[in-house]
């Protein structure tokens, strides 16, 4: 199957989005949150990473990311296909999930309409990888990704919203190490 969007160079930095299947707002609980931050902090230490910026948002993530020699496409997807098996378990074993029957259904409907899974699909099928051709393209997008709470109505200030990049960006310490473009 064609996208429009893939990962080419793999020297090169890419703007990522990922969403979850329907948009559901999956991310407003903490604990959700930190299986997709150590996630990463896994994938930076041990399949070559590298996170430029990112945003969590209720049902979707931003990113700018790199790599240090591993093919980006397969670094991005083992990690969106680990976060996927460890959402699921901790949707099906948090206590207070008040919506836990309706989304485990809604993933499990997704999954059996999708070819390419057996019974559950979380992410959707794509990451829209952009290549960021230039400094100026680097800069939109990392502005667009921490401006996003913002938009949103979250937080009043980009560096207020505790699961951004933006928070390294103003002198505060954020949750991820970052790699920087020199």
């Amino acid at each position: 199957m064609s996208r429009k969007y893939k990962f080419g160079d793999n020297d090169k930095l890419y703007f990522i989005s990922f969403a979850v299947i329907n948009w559901i707002d999956l991310f407003v609980r903490k604990e959700y949150k930190e299986i997709l931050i150590e996630s990463w902090k896994y994938c930076q230490k041990e399949k070559d990473l590298e996170i430029y910026s990112w945003c969590i948002m209720s049902s979707h993530v931003h990113m700018i990311v790199g790599s240090k020699g591993r093919p980006l496409d397969k670094v991005i997807s083992e990690m969106k296909s680990f976060t996927s098996r460890s959402l699921r378990k901790a949707i099906e074993e948090h206590p207070g999930e008040s919506r836990k029957e309706w989304m485990l259904w809604m993933m499990k409907r997704a999954g059996l309409k999708n070819g390419n899974n057996k019974d559950w699909q979380l992410w959707q099928q794509h990451n829209q990888p952009i290549e960021l051709l230039t400094i100026e393209m680097f800069y939109q997008k990392l502005q667009y990704i921490h401006l996003n709470p913002v938009e949103a109505g979250f937080v009043e200030h980009e560096e207020d919203f505790l699961y951004s990049s933006a928070r390294d960006f103003h002198g505060k310490k954020g949750l991820i190490e970052l790699s920087y473009v020199v």
